[in-house]
């Protein structure tokens, strides 16, 4: 049971963090572009528009896909509760990825709206 335990809540750490720094951002990005907090790339760095754009709209994924992987994590350790500590680590071990590849995702649809929304100066498209 205490590895079962120790599983779960490993397993629900990123999610919970992607829910608080999802909803944090899709409220108030940082206030100034930095190279330490927030999210920082090339074009999410342009200019101020294009760096708050990009934490609302990144924060937005982060937020609603933390809460699913809220439900899809618990359940799923839900399933494995009272089996062998290995088939508990294998599933644990599996779904450990599934946050990484949300977080992949997430970096590269907030591109794509960057891109379609600003120019590669950052300045606004016409719409």
């Amino acid at each position: 049971m205490g590895f079962w335990i120790f599983m779960t809540v490993m397993n629900l750490i990123i999610p919970c963090i992607m829910v608080f720094f999802g909803g944090f951002f899709m409220k108030k990005a940082p206030k100034n572009i930095n190279y330490i907090f927030g999210y920082r790339t090339e074009m999410s760095m342009k200019n101020q528009d294009t760096w708050s754009f990009a934490h609302k709209y990144c924060g937005k994924i982060w937020f609603i896909g933390g809460i699913a992987l809220l439900s899809v994590q618990l359940g799923a350790m839900m399933f494995v509760l009272g089996k062998p500590d290995h088939i508990i680590g294998t599933v644990g071990a599996v779904l450990c990825s599934v946050p990484i590849v949300l977080i992949i995702i997430s970096a590269i649809l907030t591109e794509i709206a960057l891109n379609k929304n600003f120019d590669k100066y950052g300045n606004k498209r016409k719409q």
